[in-house]
């Protein structure tokens, strides 16, 4: 096996990092909005990344497949062809008007890490030096913008699929199944995306933070311990309509009112809870007329912990202070939940190997690598079903993400792209 400095000398990385940088220019061009970024799932800008990324992939003499989810695949081959694989990887799907970083520096990263460690096999062949192949996994619908259900590719790769979501409609009424059908998958063949414990050795993750820790603290590379637990809910503030001139306002039955004071309460209870985050990121009111009292609101509500307790017990605090409200109004609250996930541990020797890399980027004396919980959900939390993960988080200036300003400098990547090769080296030397 070569050594860690050889194939991570200063050249490579550096025409690495550039690589990654060009490439997301390259794919930010590939969008279904004019001005922005987008890209959904089972769209034909889906179709169009894979291809490119296929492309990429057979360049490194990876084999490539587009799996039963639509997730795109490449695989070098260890010396035994059974050998079990490391997945290496991220997401290219994207929210509405996005930034070009989030999980697609992850996925261009990864092709960098096997272009750096892959050696001939003969004169016209590639493989992985290491006691275990090397996967690269592009996976689709992270984010969940277009059928409201996150994790899907994922959740396809970790055998936990659920046949009710093929029911889940886009904002045109197409069903999740008739989109696998217009993209030319087979629903029925879902099963065939499904990995198997023993076949991987764990799944190692490069992202940027989606916060300001790292830009705070003046460092480029953390090791991620955990990953966020989530729960969504949708939730229904039922009133009266009534003229908005003639009602008093001892008479009205207000639900916007009823729901925005809901929206206050979420963020000063989820204020006194450590580590606790909660966001109202969509209110509607209804009939939605400008001289009609509002007699039903609709709201969302993402919570988010680092441990399933704390989140679960804000989620009782703030339906005590929902009935306390809306009692206090003469309104009725309903909620409906719609997504739920437990939080995700990083494996210690995962950690182990990626805090190793981060200080092989380091010089001599420096502090060691922050350790940080990522308070944003990353396919990671499903693959866990079936493999131990690893995350390292890359600075992103002002934290700002999910928005066109998201940023990461091409120094950071390529510390990022040396820790991560790195840390395979120390995996493959504790097998």
């Amino acid at each position: 096996m070569a050594s860690a400095l050889l194939v991570t000398g200063p050249d490579r990385i550096a025409a690495a990092a550039h690589r990654v940088m060009a490439r997301c220019d390259e794919l930010a061009r590939v969008s279904a909005a004019t001005g922005g970024i987008e890209r959904v799932y089972l769209s034909p800008e889906h179709a169009r990344v894979n291809r490119l990324a296929a492309e990429w992939m057979r360049e490194l003499g990876m084999t490539t497949t587009q799996d039963a989810a639509g997730n795109q695949v490449g695989r070098l081959e260890a010396h035994s062809p059974d050998a079990p694989a490391l997945l290496l990887g991220s997401h290219l799907d994207t929210v509405p008007d996005a930034g070009r970083f989030d999980g697609i520096a992850g996925v261009l990263m990864a092709l960098e890490v096997v272009r750096l460690l892959r050696v001939p096999a003969d004169a016209d062949r590639w493989r992985s030096p290491l006691p275990f192949a090397l996967e690269v996994v592009a996976f689709w619908d992270e984010e969940g913008t277009r059928f409201g259900k996150a994790l899907l590719g994922s959740s396809a790769v970790a055998g936990v699929w659920h046949d009710d979501w093929w029911a889940l409609t886009d904002a045109d009424g197409t069903t999740l199944r008739e989109a696998f059908v217009e993209f030319g998958l087979d629903p029925s063949r879902i099963g065939e995306a499904a990995r198997r414990p023993d076949e991987l050795v764990g799944y190692l993750e490069a992202h940027i933070e989606q916060g300001p820790e790292l830009d705070q603290r003046g460092e480029s590379l953390a090791v991620v311990s955990s990953i966020a637990s989530a729960r969504r809910f949708q939730l229904v503030v039922e009133g009266e309509a009534r003229h908005a001139g003639g009602t008093p306002y001892e008479r009205r039955r207000d639900a916007l009112l009823g729901a925005s004071e809901a929206a206050l309460a979420v963020e000063r209870v989820c204020r006194a809870e450590h580590h606790v985050i909660g966001t109202v990121g969509q209110l509607e009111a209804y009939p939605g007329a400008v001289n009609i009292v509002p007699g039903e609101a609709r709201l969302s509500l993402d919570l988010r912990g680092e441990f399933d307790g704390s989140r679960d017990r804000v989620w009782s605090a703030l339906s005590h202070e929902f009935d306390v409200i809306m009692g206090r109004r003469g309104l009725r609250w309903s909620a409906r939940e719609v997504h739920a996930a437990p939080a995700v541990f990083c494996a210690p020797t995962l950690q182990g190997a990626l805090r190793a890399g981060i200080v092989s980027t380091l010089p001599s004396g420096a502090d060691e690598p922050a350790v940080l919980f990522s308070r944003a959900g990353h396919d990671g939390m499903v693959i866990g079903e079936v493999a131990d993960v690893g995350m390292l988080f890359l600075r992103n200036p002002d934290g700002i993400s999910h928005h066109p300003d998201e940023a990461v400098s091409e120094a950071d990547v390529g510390f990022g792209i040396r820790a991560l090769a790195e840390a395979v080296l120390q995996l493959a030397a504790d097998r």
